[in-house]
């Protein structure tokens, strides 16, 4: 089992909290794993992006060739659009559709939206919309995490346990945010694909 995934987003929407996220399930679940540097301008507003390479065999490269990835977690379109030269055919595009609009000339939003719609697998979502409603504004990123979660090589149980792990030293209550934003997400991801949660 391989999964080559690419993590793009602006400073700010909380990749590095994806990353973390998986590499976390991965490592309990007893698999290898590489992670490029976040490339970009890690502070608010700046673009990030990161190569996450996860197998149950040695991975050599922390670089996923461009056209092979099996999955873009995008937590801004923008960026989605950007690095999906980088996605297999048969790859999944998991993206966010709420813009962050950090440049003078981004372009307009229903033409982003569009071009990413032409993916044959993709899942779509307003995640700040979603974190918002749920009282938790700051948890866009793991709405989108959940969306990815049953294109994932891990149990959700598994994501869930990262989550416990990863925010354990902020509380109880960061814990339970966190929680329900994935939990959101992979109700919208499986209503929306009409795959089975696993």
């Amino acid at each position: 089992m391989k999964k080559d995934i690419i993590l793009a987003g602006v400073g700010g929407q909380g990749i590095l909290s994806i990353a973390a996220t998986i590499g976390m399930a991965a490592i309990k679940r007893g698999m290898y794993l590489k992670q490029s540097e976040v490339h970009g301008m890690s502070q608010r507003g700046g673009d990030v992006s990161s190569n996450l390479r996860i197998s149950d065999e040695p991975v050599f490269s922390d670089l996923i060739p461009r056209g092979l990835a099996d999955m873009i977690i995008a937590v801004e379109p923008m960026e989605s659009l950007r690095h999906l030269p980088m996605l297999s055919p048969e790859g999944w595009l998991i993206t966010n559709i709420k813009p962050y609009i950090n440049i003078r000339n981004y372009p307009e939003i229903e033409k982003v939206l569009a071009e990413l719609e032409k993916v044959p697998h993709h899942v779509a979502l307003d995640a700040d919309g979603i974190a918002r409603d749920l009282g938790a504004a700051k948890s866009a990123n793991m709405v989108i995490l959940g969306a990815a979660a049953p294109f994932l090589s891990f149990s959700f149980e598994q994501l869930e346990d990262a989550i416990r792990s990863i925010f354990g030293r902020k509380g109880e209550e960061v814990i339970r945010i966190n929680l329900e934003a994935l939990k959101a997400g992979r109700d919208v991801a499986i209503s929306s694909t009409r795959i089975q949660a696993g």
